[in-house]
């Protein structure tokens, strides 16, 4: 018999099956940013893609030029309008309380002086310049910033003011029941008039007028960025108006030349506009600003001159003071040597206001109150005399008598300078109005025919895309 073979269980097959291929390791997945570049990239280089990018670019630079101009030309008319009827009228204020605190004690002074006859008038004039003096202090205190300097001097003249008051009302006691005690204390209100409340009402005029000088610093500076985005606006609609003409030989594309009309009368208008406000401010502060200043410190020296006359009187020679003079010491009543350096100032003031003054209606006060300090002086002089040689009573009638005293001098400078004031103050106005209305309307015309001119441009694009659907 033959061999007989297990067929049901063969040997295992000594071969290997093959392994399975390796998968590819899936895409990377891009972001939107880069394909949103590639398209666009791919966009570019067709013509049509290329109109939509210079579209979207001129719309967005005469966008910014018109957003940039009403920015800059906002804040130019908001620093003019403040000083027109911000910072200006404060630093008014601010004059007007340091003149009526020296007016205050000048009129304090002077009533001393009459004694028991001291005149109605002259009780009313210093109630008037005390009230003054409280009342703009209150009108400042509302207009000054929290925690400024302007504050706390401020906050210093209404705690002196009441103190102040205390004093001479005290002197005036005394003086009518014949007590010298009464002259200490009004030479006591005077140290503290002068050495306290005035320097600090100088420190807040000072303050505002450099807030007046911060305001024309804001207002007055062209506004270059806005100038600069608008050359490169109509720089760039220009191109593209000649591309649009190399590639098609149509000399206008009626988008674009609306957009370059809106954006060259923006140009214009910011231009001429800031030009004519610039002009107006500049004038009001050379003819203007510069004559109110002078014309206030003369008015002040005038009422410091006044008060060192008064208190001459008063003090008797009790307060004296020591100066060089031709190399040698001499002793001077400290009274008189303030009131010659007052008229000093006051002189010096006055000649530098008439040559500010720009027209007859402003030289004229002017010139009548160096005439009437010249007179002053001449008064002054022989009351000295007077009173040098003893003749007080003399003295004191040439000092606070009827018209023919230095009084009445006083008063026609003080009055001569209060017109001067006015009729610049006049003049302020006007120029600072007309440099405030050149800019009226800007920024909102600005705005709106930017975004006129931005439609057009698109517009005017829009157009040549449509020839190629």
């Amino acid at each position: 018999m033959g061999e007989v073979k297990n067929v049901a269980n063969p040997a295992p097959s000594s071969t290997v099956a093959p392994l399975a291929p390796a998968s590819a390791p899936p895409p990377t997945r891009r972001t939107a940013f880069a394909e949103g570049v590639d398209k666009a990239r791919a966009a570019a280089t067709t013509e049509p893609g290329r109109l939509r990018i210079i579209g979207a670019f001129l719309a967005l630079l005469v966008l910014a030029f018109g957003a940039v101009t009403a920015w800059q030309t906002t804040d130019r008319a908001a620093a003019a309008d403040d000083v027109l009827h911000k910072s200006q009228p404060l630093s008014t204020a601010a004059a007007d309380i340091y003149r009526a605190l020296a007016d205050a004690n000048t009129a304090a002074s002077s009533g001393f002086l009459a004694g028991g006859q001291e005149t109605a008038e002259s009780r009313s004039r210093y109630e008037e310049d005390i009230d003054e003096a409280a009342s703009k202090l209150v009108t400042a205190a509302n207009n000054a910033d929290p925690d400024s300097p302007s504050t706390a001097f401020i906050t210093k003249l209404n705690k002196l003011l009441p103190e102040y008051k205390g004093l001479v009302e005290r002197a005036r006691t005394y003086n009518r029941q014949g007590f010298p005690v009464g002259g200490a204390y009004l030479r006591y209100a005077n140290q503290k008039m002068q050495g306290e409340m005035l320097p600090a009402a100088q420190d807040l005029y000072t303050k505002e007028n450099q807030r007046l000088q911060d305001d024309y610093g804001d207002a007055t500076p062209y506004p270059w960025a806005a100038i600069a985005l608008g050359v490169v606006a109509l720089a760039g609609l220009a191109w593209a108006q000649h591309r649009n003409y190399r590639r098609t030989n149509r000399v206008l594309n009626h988008g674009l030349v609306a957009a370059t009309a809106t954006t060259t009368v923006v140009l214009l208008w910011l231009v001429v506009g800031h030009s004519v406000a610039r002009a107006g401010l500049d004038d009001s502060y050379d003819h203007g600003v510069r004559s109110l200043n002078v014309l206030h410190d003369a008015r002040i020296a005038s009422l410091k001159a006044r008060g060192n006359e008064n208190l001459t009187l008063v003090a008797r020679g009790a307060e004296t003071v020591k100066v060089t003079a031709d190399g040698d010491e001499v002793t001077l009543d400290k009274y008189d040597h303030d009131f010659t350096t007052e008229m000093n100032t006051l002189g010096k003031g006055l000649t530098l206001a008439a040559k500010l003054a720009d027209d007859q209606a402003g030289e004229k006060p002017v010139a009548s109150a160096e005439s009437n300090m010249a007179e002053w002086k001449k008064r002054h002089t022989a009351a000295r005399a007077q009173d040098d040689n003893g003749n007080y009573e003399q003295a004191l009638a040439l000092v606070i008598g009827g018209k023919d005293a230095t009084g009445a001098c006083f008063d026609n400078v003080d009055q001569n300078l209060a017109d001067a004031l006015t009729h610049e103050q006049t003049e302020f106005r006007q120029a600072a109005g007309d440099g405030l209305g050149a800019m009226t309307g800007l920024p909102i015309g600005a705005a709106v025919l930017a975004v006129l001119g931005a439609a057009g441009a698109v517009v005017g694009i829009g157009r040549r895309l449509s020839e190629y659907r």
